[in-house]
């Protein structure tokens, strides 16, 4: 038989049925576009942390930092005089914030304009209006003139600024103006997008900014080769040299992990997809055995059934990955602000202005979208060849080869099974194998599917039979005569709803562990903090006179103040700098609570002031600390020390982990008077309203925030909700890819079982029986998959909690099971199968008897 007939046969064959081909194409396209948009979001806000990373850094190869961000001035003069090194450049780098701009983070740069040349470009890009001497005599007043600054183009086009314009930035506890002359322009997009959130001004004035004498690092050239002993060698006790690459590469791995576990989760809807790919492919084969057998009768080869099965699927699978490339660029616009905001939450600050289409990101769409879609029909299409002509003719002849495969299917379920659970007994912080292990669980589970699909049909059947009488009776053994199509319906939306039972039940547990890791640590009533851009930086100067203020207010029973600044932990250089809290001495009397991991032995708060310290759990899951490995070095300004840690606390502000030291032994070791946050305990029967607002008149003038402890904790809760707002999002979309799933496979009984509904409609059932004849099968399939998704669901939740979450974040989560959140699954599943019939029973019921008859 000649391969080009064939093929027009495809094609026809395709428009005919053409709700089955838009099936097929959504299945592909939902699931190529949610990993599209998820790797769109994870790339951009790489991308832009990466623009402004390398815009900051410059052409440096080097860089000297402090151990608290603070180097003298003294280091600088003698790196160019003393070592006679001309490529070095001072720096102050911060984080402020101007309502005149958005009130978007912006990065502080605080440079020498003669030493900036050679490692950045910025002050030759300064226009003011197009006309070169007005951008001379702005770089003039630049240099020259206090409080003055200059900004990007498009910054100051978004908001209206002007070069001459004022504008107000907040930065930890001071508030300063600061006069625009200049505009920073760029080149290019990718440049302009590098300088867009750059507030740059000269060292001096940066200095004044903070309040500091000092320099936040330097940023070196060193030739190939060069001796870094000579620099070693000067550099003072709390400093260090390190390579800006791996500085930088520290920083960004960071935010891995949390991108991997979106890219996984991503993976899900595909998975789902396949099923519902194998399921359109199945039925198309099914339903045409008729035509193959003619066409088998009449010459074709299996290789030429087989390419035009095949061929059928690439060609739907093609459209489906086009259009969920497109989808996905849509998806990754609103992706990316979430992501951007999660990661500027818990890691660092990200500004992203646009999405960034990355060509590879595209490529992988489209290869696991078209490979999964191949490797969906490659079974169906092979089933197609391996049936004689006459053999094709019979539609039983699938269903008899499936239930021939239910021992097989249901060993091969068990053993994924096993092999996951294997998997996850290996002692490594691989996330790829954490992974493979859970998606091992998930499908393993979702192949039992065939031989519970056929028990509960059996057992349901009495029980639907004595409430719906013969529909009830012939409901369920329609769904059991049908399992190649619905075991695999049911399979995709069980997958579904386990992903919802999963992802409700960890990060229901989370919330938990969360809310009673507050209610132990945070004990103040009121608290009194600057402004803070990420979970991670956290050093603000805030000066510690303010205290007394407070504490001679009325019914202030005693105030805390507690110091975080970031430092070098030696022997961790692929780690960022550490997170360090210390705490005043006045908690001895009444010390801070800590939920313990690893509890100290005996008084830990005399520990503590002994000059041992405490780190919490992510930091010593990252660092390797155990009760055995106990001793930390820090970077000080007494050079490096030692500490024992006395023990491991819980903490889940941030993944990267604290240092929490008590505050005499930090002043033994840190020439650091300040302290940046403060809590405020209050007398029993004070009014805590009338509290609050006597702080805000001692910290008016300041932009320091003063919040309750229950405005404090629904802070908290406002970041955790936006975390896990993506995560909420990929749930809803695996569920609408099985629902069309659930769909596809009612279209596809129906369309099989025409003549079987004519004979029904011509023996007296009528239009409304047969609506509920469909009613019946679907629900009994949301049954079952509801039911089974369950304790596939809490397993996902189990690997998820006890496993990924600790190699990912380090953190230990308590597993809390809420029965609304499984009773919350179930319906879904049941829901979602009756609305998948809606239509397919609607359709039945306007069937015609005299055409239904004749439809073979």
């Amino acid at each position: 038989m000649h391969t080009p007939i064939m093929f027009r046969l495809a094609g026809r064959y395709i428009a005919r049925r053409l709700l089955q081909s838009v099936l097929f194409v959504v299945g592909v396209a939902l699931g190529v576009a949610v990993m599209v948009a998820i790797d769109l979001a994870n790339s951009s806000a790489s991308r832009a942390f990466d623009l402004s990373t390398q815009t900051v850094t410059g052409r440096s190869t080097h860089q000297i930092t402090g151990s608290a961000g603070n180097l003298p001035n003294e280091l600088y003069r003698q790196l160019r005089v003393d070592l006679a090194l001309r490529e070095v450049a001072p720096v102050v780098d911060e984080y402020v914030r101007a309502d005149d701009l958005g009130g978007q983070p912006l990065r502080l740069l605080g440079v020498d304009p003669f030493a900036e040349p050679p490692f950045r470009a910025y002050l030759s890009a300064v226009e003011v209006d197009g006309d070169p001497q007005t951008a001379f005599e702005a770089l003039n007043a630049f240099i020259a003139t206090p409080n003055t600054a200059l900004i990007s183009q498009t910054l100051a086009d978004r908001n209206g600024i002007a070069a001459g314009d004022t504008i107000t930035i907040v930065l930890g506890t001071r508030t300063a103006s600061l006069r625009i002359v200049g505009l920073l322009q760029a080149d290019d997009r990718t440049s302009q997008e590098a300088i867009d959130n750059l507030l740059l001004t000269d060292i001096a004035t940066a200095q004044e900014l903070v309040g500091t004498d000092t320099i936040t690092r330097i940023d070196l050239i060193l030739p190939e080769g060069y001796d870094t002993a000579r620099i070693q060698a000067i550099l003072p006790p709390d400093a260090s040299l390190t390579t800006t690459r791996s500085a930088n590469s520290a920083l960004g791995q960071m935010t891995d992990a949390f991108e991997l576990n979106l890219q996984a989760l991503s993976l899900l809807a595909l998975v789902v997809g396949v099923f519902l790919i194998y399921n359109t492919v199945t039925f198309s084969v099914v339903q045409r055995r008729p035509v193959l057998g003619i066409m088998r009768s009449l010459g074709a080869t299996r290789a030429q059934i087989f390419a035009l099965i095949l061929g059928e699927a690439i060609t739907l699978a093609v459209i489906g990955t086009v259009l969920g490339l497109g989808l996905g660029i849509i998806f990754g616009r609103g992706a990316v602000n979430l992501v951007a905001q999660t990661i500027s939450d818990l890691y660092f600050t990200v500004t992203v202005q646009r999405v960034t289409i990355d060509p590879l990101t595209l490529i992988k769409g489209a290869s696991f979208g078209m490979l999964a879609s191949i490797a969906a029909a490659l079974v169906p299409s092979f089933e197609a060849t391996r049936t004689p002509p006459v053999g094709s003719m019979r539609r039983s002849e699938l269903e008899g080869r499936t239930r021939k495969l239910l021992p097989a299917i249901t060993l091969a379920a068990a053993a994924l099974t096993i092999i996951g659970v294997v998997l996850l007994q290996i002692p490594t912080n691989s996330l790829f194998i954490s992974f493979g292990a859970l998606f091992a669980v998930i499908v393993g589970g979702a192949l039992f599917t065939p031989a519970v699909l056929v028990i509960a049909m059996q057992l349901f059947t009495p029980i639907t039979a004595g409430l719906f009488g013969v529909l009830g009776r012939m409901a369920p053994r329609a769904v059991s005569r049908s399992l190649s199509r619905t075991s695999v319906a049911v399979a995709a939306l069980t997958i579904a709803v386990s992903v919802i039972v999963g992802v409700s039940v960890m990060i229901g547990s989370f919330r938990g562990t969360v809310a009673d890791w507050l209610d132990t640590t945070i004990g103040a009533d009121i608290y009194i903090s600057p402004p803070q851009f990420t979970a991670t930086r956290t050093s603000a100067n805030t000066d510690p006179a303010i205290m007394e203020q407070i504490a001679a207010l009325p019914g202030v029973d005693r105030v805390i103040g507690g110091r975080s600044v970031t430092v070098t932990v030696p022997g961790f250089p692929d780690l960022p700098p550490a997170n360090l809290t210390a705490a005043t001495g006045e908690v001895v009397d009444r010390p801070r609570e800590f939920a313990w991991l690893n509890a100290p032995n005996g008084d830990y708060w005399a520990a503590l002031q002994a000059g041992e310290i405490a780190v919490s759990e992510p930091f010593a899951f990252r660092r390797g600390i155990t009760p055995e490995n106990n001793q930390l070095t820090i970077l000080t300004d007494r050079g490096e020390q030692t500490f024992t840690v006395t023990g491991v606390y819980f903490d889940y502000s941030t993944d990267q982990g604290f240092i929490f030291m008590a505050r005499d032994v930090y002043d033994q070791y840190f020439d650091d008077p300040y302290i940046t946050s403060i809590a405020v305990f209050l007398a029993p029967n004070t009014d805590l309203n009338a509290a609050v607002e006597s702080v805000r008149e001692v910290t008016a003038g300041t932009p320091l925030n003063v919040q309750s402890n229950r405005t404090l904790r629904e802070g908290v809760f406002e970041v955790f909700d936006r975390t896990f707002a993506i995560t909420a999002a990929l749930r809803l979309l695996a569920v609408v890819v099985a629902f069309i799933g659930i769909l596809s496979a009612l279209m596809s009984l129906q369309l099989e079982q025409t003549r079987q509904y004519g004979v029904m409609r011509a023996v007296g059932l009528t239009g409304r029986q047969l609506w509920n004849y469909t009613l019946i099968q679907t629900g009994l399939m949301g049954i079952v998959a509801g039911v089974l998704a369950l304790p596939i669901g809490l397993a996902l939740a189990i690997i998820l909690i006890y496993v990924i979450n600790v190699r990912s974040f380090g953190w230990t989560m308590q597993l809390a099971l809420s029965p609304d959140e499984f009773a919350l699954a179930f319906a879904v599943a049941v829901i979602a199968a009756l609305l998948a019939g809606v239509y397919p029973a609607r359709k039945l019921s306007q069937l015609v008897t005299a055409v239904a008859l004749r439809s073979e």
